[in-house]
């Protein structure tokens, strides 16, 4: 996960009281993504949150998605695009229930409200992604309990 990111921060800020340490990992170009996942996994019982700039971490999905299955890292990501190419979960917010919002300041603006008066909204609805395939492949046994609560298993 790259080091500026503000979901980085977020995740920085909890760690501490979960007892997780945290190492940041580049994501500029390809080269970088390899070598900082591989000598990552050199470490036991490690894992990666993907949250990264958009732009970087989409073009070099197959290859994230590849070296953790490689290195039998359990992955995190921040959207379901991730899953369906192989990753092992994703939480996101739902881009569906966004849109929606989005439809409600459209409408409120088209009947005279000005946009600069409306509240800026954060995502309120999140979803749990599961490829079930990708876990089996890793070796990892997800409990039924977290199996059951995902909005989305891919088997």
């Amino acid at each position: 996960m790259p080091a500026g990111s503000g979901g980085f921060a977020a995740i920085q800020t909890v760690a501490p009281s979960l007892g997780v340490e945290l190492t940041p990992i580049g994501v500029r170009d390809a080269s970088e993504i390899e070598h900082g996942i591989t000598d990552f996994a050199r470490f036991p019982n490690g894992g990666l949150i993907m949250v990264g700039p958009g732009s970087s971490v989409t073009l070099h999905r197959d290859l994230i998605i590849r070296l953790a299955a490689q290195h039998r890292l359990p992955a995190v990501y921040s959207s379901r695009r991730y899953i369906a190419h192989g990753g092992l979960i994703a939480y996101a917010d739902d881009p569906v229930d966004q849109f929606r919002r989005a439809a409600g300041y459209i409408d409120r603006i088209l009947k005279g409200e000005k946009p600069a008066d409306l509240p800026v909204q954060a995502p309120t609805k999140y979803q749990l992604i599961i490829n079930l395939k990708t876990a089996k492949a890793l070796g990892l046994d997800l409990p039924p309990s977290v199996v059951a609560r995902a909005d989305e298993v891919i088997e």
